[in-house]
Order: structure tokens, then C-alpha cells, then sequence
């Protein structure tokens, strides 16, 4: 048996006149068809990964994209009106934006308000700029 180093053991074939058809065919080798670009580093991968996990919610995208237009800080009470959702939900959302480095929130008495992080990264800023 032939052992095919690109996706294992490949049996051997011998067709009526006794020759081994397998041997015939060419072996995969891999990396051999197309070259690829260099992966992404660590940390830069694990921060756009980041980014589209807290975008990869529709309540999230669009929050995002409210804020990427808004004038003015917006406060929570104004994202429980925009979706039919209960407060606790639309804090839950904002939450994983800001973990996600995407949002900062400041307190004025009872509310919060929200903006998009004037110091987010670069890439976060790239994708932020697609949505408005």
C-alpha cells in the first residue's frame, strides 16, 4: 500500500495487465498548488476575532452603526426605545461592545451614554467605518 502524504494511505490497485495503477498517480505533496499568504499573528488575529464576535450579533451591528452616526453621546434609554428590547438586554449588548474595546459609556446621574471609543484600534476603526 502507498501512502499518499497529503491525505494518507492510498490502496493498491493492479488493473488486468498487472501494473500498479495507483503508482501512476501522481502524490499529493501539500502546499504545492497555490501559495498563501502568511498567516496573521497571534495577537492581531485574536483581536479582529474579537471584534467579529461582538459585531456578530444584528442588535450589536446596528447599535454600532447608530453610534457611528450619532452626534452626540447616545443614551440607553434611546436604544430601548430604537429596539424591542428590555433595558437589561440592550446593557447586555452594550457590554460586549465595550469589552470588545469597540464603545466607551459615561454615567450623568441615573443614565448611561454610550459613544464609539475615540481610541480604538485600527482595525476595529476600519471595520466600524464599513457600517456607515
Amino acid at each position: 500500500m502507498l501512502v499518499n502524504p497529503y491525505n494518507g494511505a492510498m490502496p493498491t490497485t493492479i488493473d488486468s495487465t498487472g501494473t500498479d495503477v495507483a503508482a501512476e498517480i501522481p502524490l499529493r505533496v501539500r502546499g504545492c498548488c497555490q501559495p498563501v499568504a502568511p498567516r496573521i499573528p497571534g495577537p492581531d488575529a485574536e483581536e479582529c476575532a474579537a471584534i467579529f464576535r461582538a459585531l456578530g450579533d444584528t442588535t450589536r451591528l446596528q447599535m454600532i452603526h447608530m453610534l457611528a452616526e450619532a452626534r452626540e453621546p447616545v443614551c440607553v434609554c434611546d436604544f430601548t426605545a430604537a429596539f424591542d428590547l428590555g433595558q437589561p438586554t440592550i446593557s447586555h449588548h452594550l457590554a460586549k461592545l465595550r469589552e470588545a474595546g469597540l464603545i466607551v459609556s459615561t454615567r450623568r446621574g441615573i443614565w448611561t451614554f454610550h459613544q464609539l471609543n475615540p481610541e480604538m484600534s485600527s482595525a476595529a476603526a476600519e471595520v466600524v467605518a464599513l457600517l456607515h
